[in-house]
């Protein structure tokens, strides 16, 4: 064989190599930015949520301090966080 024929057919092997591992490269960029999308969201939804239950925790120890400990304002804060979760997964 020729050694130009030889080098063609080297060069558009290695040009195709190079394109089918650069496509691969870009599906694996574009799951892995997918992916950080999603837990951003869902980082900024348990964010949300903390701080909701920190909000509730802090009316409790208000009522608390207020009235004293009563098993009401413990269930209040239950049925609190039970309807935001009922909430959130509809």
């Amino acid at each position: 064989m020729d050694a130009f024929l030889q080098m063609d057919i080297f060069f558009i092997v290695t040009t195709i190599v190079v394109i089918v591992i650069g496509a691969l490269i870009a599906l694996v960029l574009f799951y892995v930015v997918r992916l950080l999308r999603t837990l951003e969201r869902i980082a900024r939804d348990v964010e949300g949520e903390a701080k909701a239950i920190i909000s509730d925790i802090d009316d409790v120890r208000a009522k608390a301090r207020i009235e004293g400990f009563k098993v009401g304002n413990l269930l209040s804060l239950v049925t609190k966080a039970g309807r935001r979760l009922i909430t959130n997964l509809r």
